[in-house]
């Protein structure tokens, strides 16, 4: 499969998001500037402009109408998504982390980091139907666990929220009350930062990448471990096939590593693992730097991966890839 390189972003990936209906994709960048692409061939449609500073994480409503950033810049912000226009920003003390609309694109959560003696947090905002009524109160403040939180979605049906971040600990907490529910098994847990978290297209279970070289499937309401892959280098994206059992993971090293190894091979490669057995199916080599952000077309006949060098590689499946037999 030729893979479509999109060039629109000047600095590394951060994260990559598909609408519902998957014909467009977002994607954030430590530049700035989140994108907007059609997802079929790659076309740039256009840009948000108004944050000033990296823009870590994204996610789209529903319907397709509204986009939700949280940046560096200490800010999360609303946007419509055809226009561009900036329709509110959430203010913060600190750097805004993960967003995800909640099911029902009312509510939605948003993390915060440490920073100077500030713990990190989480935030649940109510998004008004109308944006002239748009308030920036929280609904719910739990003020965080140590160290940072990388990523933070909506359990089923919005009764919880699960966590994960720098303490190496998967939580789930009540969305409701903010109590803490249940924490991921420090033993068969992982053993370092973890990078990412990503739903499956049911709702049922998860996935999350870590820095300790693995990633782990877990069910969302037990938080049972169902699954671990291992690789050879730390993890920094992961997702889960809507289609079939496979899951993808990418990564490389620490960017302070970077510069020791052979760049010119395009060695960073998105590896497939078969969902169920564990066992690796392949990889699609490309990226001349770590892989920083990786998702499935709702469809799962296509997926996308997000380079530290800046560049958002297309792939769609060929006939064969469907037909793969362990």
């Amino acid at each position: 499969m030729r893979p479509i390189l999109m060039k629109g972003h000047e600095r590394p990936l951060t994260f990559l998001k598909y609408n519902r209906d998957g014909d467009l994709l977002f994607t954030c960048a430590k530049d700035h500037t989140p994108t907007v692409w059609f997802a079929d061939n790659g076309e740039r449609l256009g840009t948000y402009r108004g944050h000033n500073g990296a823009v870590w994480c994204c996610d789209v409503s529903r319907d397709s109408k509204r986009l939700i950033t949280g940046s560096a810049d200490q800010t999360a912000k609303l946007w419509d998504v055809e226009t561009g226009t900036q329709l509110y920003s959430f203010g913060f003390e600190a750097p805004a982390r993960a967003v995800e609309f909640s099911e029902g694109n009312k509510l939605a959560v948003i993390t915060a980091d440490p920073f100077m003696e500030l713990p990190s947090s989480i935030h649940v905002k109510r998004i008004a139907r109308d944006p002239s009524e748009q308030t920036g109160e929280s609904v719910l403040i739990i003020k965080g666990p140590q160290g940072r939180i990388n990523r933070a979605v909506w359990g089923p049906l919005n009764r919880t929220l699960i966590s994960a971040g720098e303490d190496a600990v998967v939580r789930i907490w009540d969305s409701e009350t903010g109590k803490l529910l249940r924490e991921s098994d420090k033993e068969t847990g992982h053993q370092k930062t973890i990078t990412s978290l990503s739903k499956s297209s049911d709702g049922s279970h998860f996935i999350t990448g870590s820095q300790d070289k693995s990633a782990k499937l877990w069910d969302m309401r037990t938080l049972t471990l169902l699954k671990t892959y291992v690789t050879e280098r730390p993890v920094n994206a992961c997702a889960i096939s809507p289609l079939l059992d496979h899951v993808v993971i990418g990564g490389g090293q620490e960017a302070s590593h970077v510069t020791t190894t052979d760049r010119r091979a395009g060695k960073f490669e998105a590896k497939f693992f078969h969902k169920i057995l564990q066992e690796e199916i392949g990889g699609v080599k490309g990226h001349f730097g770590p892989i920083n952000a990786l998702a499935f077309n709702p469809d799962g006949r296509s997926f996308t991966s997000g380079g530290e060098d800046g560049y958002v590689r297309l792939h769609h499946f060929d006939p064969d890839y469907f037909n793969i037999k362990m």
